[in-house]
This record gives structure tokens, sequence and C-alpha cells, in this order.
């Protein structure tokens, strides 16, 4: 069962093929410019679009960045599956291992980034964590039950997952995303309610 997103409804064709452009425009100026320098001016122009088109679909510049980096990510986790998956300690690493991931590259890929570049895509990335996690304890027999909802497991997982994502970001040297995930695997799974086990368990 895939997760809803309101990306799932009927889109006009026209419209996705717009925001594509923007959005594609976007991303280039992120990695030439930054996203403090980036202006609606600039973002047009490359898309080649005038800025009633624009304000069609974006109410500013930071509805835009909500925009792209939501739907980056639902694209990274359709890619891997795992919006369609049940929960094992395999997918919840590989969900750990994709956050690591994508945090990254959006820092490597955007100029300039900052602390509140970082503050900016953060609740977009945990919004959609949060549903994931949600989507995984509605089945099945957890242990934390008896003592916490499952929004406040979710809560607090999406917390975790990205906090560990951002801190490995600003470790230097980087540590490699497979070795640091490893490492926090098991507090993980204990929020989540169970003991680590194994790794390699089967996501099917």
């Amino acid at each position: 069962m895939s997760l809803p997103s309101d990306s799932t409804k009927k889109i006009d064709p026209r419209v996705k093929r717009t925001r594509n452009w923007i959005r594609q425009a976007f991303m280039e100026l992120l990695s030439e410019k930054g996203f403090h320098a980036t202006t609606v001016q600039d973002i047009t122009k490359r898309a080649g679009i005038n800025r009633a088109t624009f304000y069609a679909h974006f109410t500013d510049k930071y509805d835009l960045l909500n925009f792209a980096v939501r739907e980056a990510f639902k694209e990274e986790l359709e890619r891997r599956v795992l919006n369609a998956c049940h929960y094992s300690t395999e997918n919840l690493r590989q969900l750990m291992l994709t956050v690591c991931e994508f945090v990254e590259n959006h820092n490597r890929h955007c100029f300039n980034a900052d602390q509140q570049f970082n503050a900016l895509i953060e609740e977009q990335i945990r919004t959609q964590i949060f549903d994931l996690v949600l989507h995984w304890l509605g089945g099945g027999t957890w242990p934390l039950r008896s003592v916490a909802s499952p929004e406040q497991v979710a809560t607090v997982v999406s917390w975790a997952i990205y906090g560990l994502a951002y801190q490995r970001n600003r470790m230097r040297p980087l540590p490699p995303a497979e070795a640091f995930v490893d490492q926090g695997l098991h507090l993980i799974a204990m929020l989540i309610g169970e003991q680590t086990k194994s790794t390699t368990t089967s996501s099917n």
C-alpha cells in the first residue's frame, strides 16, 4: 500500500510540466548561486516563463523550495520502494540511509548552503519520514503501543532520523553513510519498539 500524498491527485499535465520547468531551473540556480542569492526573476528567466506564470504556481521562492524538496525526497522514497513497503529492520536502515544521502546531496549541490537553508528543508523531510513511519506502525502489534501512541512514536523517530543525518553532514571528514547508519540503527529500532537482530532482514 502506498502512502497517501497530495502529489498522487490528478494534475493537469500542463501544470505538471510547468512546475517541473520551474523546479529544474530553481535547482540549477541553487547549485550556481545558492538559495539566498537566487531571485524569482532569476528563476523565471532560466525557466523561460513570466512572473505571472510563476506566481500562478508558487507564492514565493520559499514555497518553491518546499515543493522542490518535498517532490525530490518523495521521488527518492519511491525509487527505493520505501513508500509502499512494510516495516522491517532493513527497510528502516534503507530509510535512514536515504535521509543521510539526501541531506548530503542537497547541501553539496546548493552553493553556500548554511544553517538557515538546512532549517528550510528540514520540515519537508521530517514530515515525510513521519508519514512513512506512521504507515509502518499501522499494522501489527507494537511493543510501545501501551506507553505511546503511533503518532508520538513517529514524531520521535522522524526527529531522530533527521537529527542523525544532520549530525553526519556536519562531521569532518564525512563518515561513510552506510557505516554511520549501522551505528545508529539499533537506537532507532528501539524507538519503534523492536530490537535490531539483523540489518539484512528481507523487506518482502
